[in-house]
């Protein structure tokens, strides 16, 4: 399959080489020096989802785990009375994961030479040595569980492998290891440890798997039943607050104090922000620049006669040029448009073909947000509806050049995030956020704004000890090759606001690390395990 259009990606490669051990900021020669305050450090515990088992570079590895944010805290808090800190750590740094042999999720991404010549993320070859069903023993004060949903972490049988076989999906991979029994819930095992503290990072996953399809999933607000959803779906904001508030209070039993963290923004990680809206080149299109503003030259007069001029395309002969994509928020005018190019002179067939291709079809806009995972669809052919064209009758040649994405065949949904969805995102977040700072006042617990900060660091960056950590992807220091989960060096940032907010709550004085020791870096290989 050609590939039509080329992405160059500046990245350094210098990779600092640090310890995962960090640095602080004053000595602790004097022990009283540093106070836990009113709060009980002795047995901290962790519960969320990948951000807080330190999932990153779209994997779950050794060393993602070792500078998770809970782990960079627990090594804060031993300095003020705080205990041992245990994590169910992978069997390697490569990720992935086995059931039964089989590698059923994919390695860690490494910044690789790919065959366009430049660097690219690259899955990191070798084969998994993680077995889920070798189910590990004893308890965890890191109860992160990758891809969790608030709902599920009070799911009986989430870490029960057979329901992995179900349809949909029951349980959890990564709790199926590490599980204390195949019916027990996350939040049944994090209570059973007694926690004297802990912090809950959870919720995410309610509306990140909306986001990262592209807005395939389901709004469910207005439904109750969490049993209905699918796995893109968002979550409604009532059913979040319920099993929220009973997460904080079952946490709470125990605990001397706590940590909530809200929900960041995902419309603004690299994720959604990498790809830009107008990445086609008359380079990339060459010759056929000229035959493809003759096709829509003629669709542009049909829209205007439709009254929906500002649906026209046009690709530009001196500058980048905006992506073609699907709207499903645009009324579908396919009927009327394949009268009005009949009424125009062409053939039925040919006509009925526009019509049904571009009846909801538009340019992209800087208001749209082209996803990180589309960047190796556009310009290619998609060679489904090349099928679909030649079974309608059209000869081959013609159906390729039909069926460009981004070009002559409009981005799917998957492939871009457009206004509508993306407010639907910012509604049921700000509500979902709403909640966890109202539970953490009427509790009297700490309270981490993380949407702020994180989007601090998309605008223009937030200063740490050694310099500026932004969300350019790659470069920027915060986020991971995924462009989701952040670096170790993105944690640290978080742990700091945690140990920030912490401190101005109970009155410790625990001390923050120092962010420049952590790896902002992407991991660069060979592409092969090292």
């Amino acid at each position: 399959m050609k590939n039509y259009i080329k992405y160059i990606t500046a990245v350094t490669l210098g990779v600092a080489l640090v310890s995962c051990e960090p640095e602080f900021d004053k000595s602790v020669e004097d022990g009283d020096y540093y106070s836990s305050g009113e709060a009980d450090f002795s047995n901290y515990v962790a519960l969320g989802n990948s951000l807080t088992a330190g999932f990153a570079d779209n994997a779950l590895y050794i060393q993602g785990q070792q500078n998770s944010y809970p782990n960079i805290l627990a090594q804060q808090f031993k300095l003020v009375g705080g205990g041992e800190f245990t994590q169910p750590l992978m069997s390697d740094n490569i990720g992935g994961l086995l059931l039964n042999g089989e590698q059923i999720t994919n390695t860690k991404l490494i910044l690789d030479v790919g065959a366009s010549g430049s660097p690219a993320p690259t899955n990191i070859q070798g084969t998994p040595s993680t077995e889920i069903t070798n189910t590990l023993s004893g308890s965890f004060n890191n109860m992160g569980v990758p891809g969790a949903k608030s709902y599920e972490l009070l799911a009986p049988g989430y870490g029960n492998a057979a329901g992995l076989q179900a349809e949909p999906k029951t349980a959890n991979p990564y709790f199926v290891r590490f599980r204390s029994s195949a019916e027990t819930t996350v939040l049944k095992d994090a209570v059973a440890q007694n926690p004297t503290f802990f912090s809950l990072w959870i919720g995410n996953n309610d509306v990140l798997g909306y986001a990262t399809s592209g807005g395939v999933g389901v709004n469910q607000t207005g439904n109750l039943d969490p049993k209905t959803y699918n796995r893109n779906d968002i979550t409604d904001p009532n059913v979040f607050a319920n099993f929220y508030s009973q997460e904080v209070e079952a946490l709470t039993a125990s605990a001397s104090g706590g940590v909530l963290i809200n929900i960041p923004d995902v419309a603004a990680t690299p994720f959604f922000t990498r790809i830009p809206f107008d990445p086609i080149t008359p380079a990339a299109l060459g010759d056929r620049i000229t035959q493809l503003n003759q096709t829509y030259a003629q669709l542009n007069q049909a829209f205007a006669f439709i009254g929906v001029p500002e649906r026209s395309i046009q690709f530009s002969t001196t500058g980048p040029s905006a992506v073609v994509i699907q709207d499903e928020s645009l009324t579908d005018i396919s009927e009327q448009l394949t009268q009005v190019l009949m009424a125009g002179g062409l053939p039925q067939t040919q006509a009925t073909i526009y019509g049904m291709q571009y009846g909801q079809a538009r340019q992209a806009t800087e208001n749209d947000l082209i996803l990180l995972t589309s960047q190796s669809a556009i310009g290619t052919v998609n060679t489904e509806r090349v099928q679909e064209l030649v079974g309608l009758g059209v000869p081959q040649e013609l159906a390729g050049q039909l069926s460009i994405n981004g070009v002559s065949y409009p981005m799917e949904d998957q492939h871009v995030l457009i206004p509508a969805e993306q407010e639907e995102i910012a509604t049921v977040t700000a509500t979902y956020n709403a909640t966890i700072e109202a539970i953490a006042t009427s509790k009297g617990l700490a309270f981490v704004d993380a949407n702020t900060l994180l989007n601090n660091v998309a605008n223009g960056g937030v200063m740490y000890d050694g310099g500026i950590i932004t969300s350019e992807f790659a470069t920027g220091g915060a986020f991971s090759l995924d462009g989701i989960h952040l670096t170790p060096r993105g944690y640290a940032v978080i742990a700091n606001k945690i140990i920030e907010e912490v401190n101005e709550t109970y009155n410790a004085t625990v001390p923050k690390v120092n962010v420049g020791t952590y790896r902002g870096d992407p991991a660069i290989g060979s592409g092969v395990m090292e």
